[in-house]
């Protein structure tokens, strides 16, 4: 029997998702406790929420300015490779934090944020050019996969170094977390540069279109960022849900007894875990629903998780916590992988970082307003919150099937 040998494109796009793999490790292993660090160095909810959504709006609105800048010059790789160490280098210096310095956690989370900003549309750029030849919603399925798998192994790793290092205060413990993450770091880097000396020129992948086709927002593509920036104004932040969690039912200011044995400030990370493991699988299956049906896997996709605020805020019991989590990491598995699969699709390979840049800006101020407003409304009505949160997600389907419908 023959055996067939994995494309070049293929290679790619799976050293890539290596290279992510280790980079989730490291900063959404940090992910899984910032909350809770946050609250811990005497940050309310209110200022978690604007600190989360400010670092998102920096991250995501600055995309359009590098993805600009990406465009022009066609250096790829020098955009990346620095995105990738800022971001990188940000998230173990949190060790290094002292007590009641929310502040300068702050300041380090604001530095990641602008690292992924410069490394972003580069980075899904010349991902977009392998895609092209493998299937984009297979391609960035696989990618975001590798990607979750990275974000289930950061928190599990955390889980242990909680497990063992027992002495010190839980400042100190969240403290070597930080620290302990410097580890998957060092491997993304390396793993990074092994990539760009294996592919140079990743361009290479997607041949130039036979005439100039100039970017131009078409409707379809209008419609499709009104969509995700409901989406994103509605989707809760995870450090508004693990604030949430710490607080009632853990014992940091626990106050569910049946919850002691299976969550606690221990096994708080774990829970991170699970909801990226979920987010791995919805990513694979619906990068394959894309590729068949175009943008009504969002559809789908949104329908099955926005109620998951019902459950997560809505009920005090460990189950509808738990599948509200499910949900939570459905809807952001689905998201992560097709909402970079459709801009491949509606912006040409000249402009397609400018197109990147363009939708991840919308998207970065829509989750700063939300992420803002969602922590404001926790403090005031839970129930209002999860109202807003829903509705707006809910209001992306019609801008989705618009999209649709636009050939």
């Amino acid at each position: 029997m023959k055996k067939k040998n994995i494309s070049r494109a293929m290679l790619f796009i799976i050293l890539f998702g290596i290279v992510s793999l280790f980079s989730d490790m490291t900063h959404e292993g940090a992910a899984s406790i910032r909350g809770a660090y946050l609250a811990l160095l005497g940050a309310s909810a209110g200022t978690i929420g604007f600190i989360s959504g400010l670092g998102e709006l920096i991250g995501y609105s600055m995309r359009y300015v590098f993805g600009r800048i990406t465009d022009k010059t066609k250096k790829y790789w020098p955009m990346v490779i620095f995105g990738y160490i800022l971001d990188i280098l940000a998230v173990p210096a949190l060790a290094l934090v002292g007590e009641n310095g929310w502040i300068a956690a702050s300041i380090l989370l604001v530095i990641q944020r602008m690292g992924k900003a410069i490394k972003k549309p580069a980075k899904d750029t010349i991902m977009s050019f392998a895609a092209s030849q493998e299937g984009v919603g297979k391609s960035f399925g696989i990618q975001e996969m590798l990607d979750q798998i990275g974000a289930f192994l950061g928190p599990v790793m955390l889980y242990l170094v909680m497990l063992f290092k027992t002495k010190g205060s839980t400042f100190e413990i969240y403290r070597t977390c930080f620290a302990f993450l410097f580890i998957p770091g060092i491997i993304t880097i390396l793993f990074l540069f092994f990539t760009k000396k294996k592919f140079p020129n990743p361009e290479h992948f997607e041949p130039e279109p036979k005439e100039y086709v100039p970017f131009k927002m078409k409707k379809s593509f209008i419609f499709y960022i009104i969509g995700i920036s409901f989406f994103a104004f509605g989707f809760i932040d995870y450090s508004i849900i693990i604030m949430h969690i710490s607080k009632n039912y853990t014992s940091i200011a626990g106050n569910l007894y049946e919850t002691s044995n299976l969550i606690n400030s221990g096994t708080i990370p774990l829970l991170y875990a699970g909801a990226m493991l979920v987010d791995a699988v919805a990513a694979l299956v619906f990068g394959h629903i894309y590729d068949k049906n175009g943008v009504k896997a969002l559809v789908i996709s949104t329908i099955i998780s926005a109620p998951f605020s019902v459950f997560i805020f809505g009920m005090k019991s460990v189950p509808a916590l738990l599948f509200g989590l499910v949900l939570w990491g459905i809807g952001m598995g689905a998201q992560e992988s097709i909402l970079k699969a459709a801009v491949t699709s509606m912006v040409p390979k000249k402009n397609r970082a400018t197109g990147y840049g363009i939708f991840e800006c919308s998207f970065g101020i829509f989750w700063f307003l939300g992420s803002w407003l969602m922590g404001v409304m926790y403090s005031v009505s839970i129930p209002i919150m999860i109202s807003i949160s829903i509705a707006a997600q809910i209001l992306a389907i019609p801008f989705y099937l618009k999209v649709g419908e636009i050939k």
